[in-house]
């Protein structure tokens, strides 16, 4: 009897081992997957505050201050790749920062696709920025995904030191959109362009989608943010704290 026993318990422990191991590896897998996953987060953060940087240090080609402290959120898309010439496809990811008491909230990641440029023949990357300027313009965020020139439009914003001089229709615009391309940055109106979060990334870095990222609740200080991507609001609130 001793005999008979003896083989179905090392056959139990052997598949304990086994599984032990897989799990383990699995487990390992999960952890890299996550630290990929912050870093990029982080690298996108930075890239993000970089273009930003850029542009707003040159004050007579810059976001007019008046209407960045207007703006409820803010989002930076960075070397956006271009395909073809005056209509053609985008790809690029970028983040977007809301307005929270005393500065700006944790960047909810979000993708850009689709559309066409009438002013960037020939480039083969460009950054974008773009202003909501009021919660409206934030809300249409919320959803799967957001299609400028179709359920909202984006107006060219004005560049320069004061937005005195810009049209009205700019002035009451819910998005304003700016590019930057080869060193030249100009407002440019959008149009078919495709905003949609990127919840997968949102999760992995704050377990929150970006409705939630954006409006819930329970907003994200600046201390509980991973440290990594804390440079993107911290560079807005450089140049703009409204209350």
């Amino acid at each position: 009897m001793m005999k008979l026993t003896r083989r179905p318990l090392s056959l139990s422990i052997g598949a304990l081992v086994i599984l032990s191991v897989v799990g383990s590896a699995r487990a390992q897998t999960s952890r890299e997957r996550s630290t990929k996953k912050a870093q990029a987060a982080a690298e996108q953060s930075a890239k993000a505050a970089r273009v930003f940087n850029e542009i707003m240090a040159t004050h007579e080609k810059s976001i007019p201050s008046d209407l960045l402290n207007k703006a409820e959120a803010v989002a930076v898309f960075p070397s956006v790749l271009k395909a073809g010439f005056i209509v053609g496809g985008r790809g690029g990811s970028g983040v977007i920062s809301r307005r929270v008491a005393g500065g700006w909230g944790a960047p909810a990641f979000f993708d850009l696709g689709g559309g066409s440029v009438g002013l960037q023949i020939g480039a083969s990357s460009t950054d974008y920025i773009l202003l909501f300027m009021n919660e409206s313009a934030v809300g249409s965020l919320l959803g799967d995904k957001f299609e400028i020139g179709g359920e909202g439009s984006a107006a060219a914003g004005p560049v320069g030191r004061s937005a005195s001089a810009s049209t009205d229709a700019r002035m009451n615009a819910q998005i304003l959109s700016y590019s930057r391309s080869r060193g030249l940055f100009a407002g440019l109106e959008l149009k078919g362009v495709v905003i949609k979060p990127d919840n997968e990334n949102n999760l992995q870095v704050y377990g929150m989608t970006a409705r939630d990222i954006l409006t819930g609740k329970n907003k994200i200080s600046m201390e509980k943010m991973p440290e990594g991507v804390r440079i993107f609001p911290q560079t807005l609130a450089r140049y703009s704290k409204r209350r």
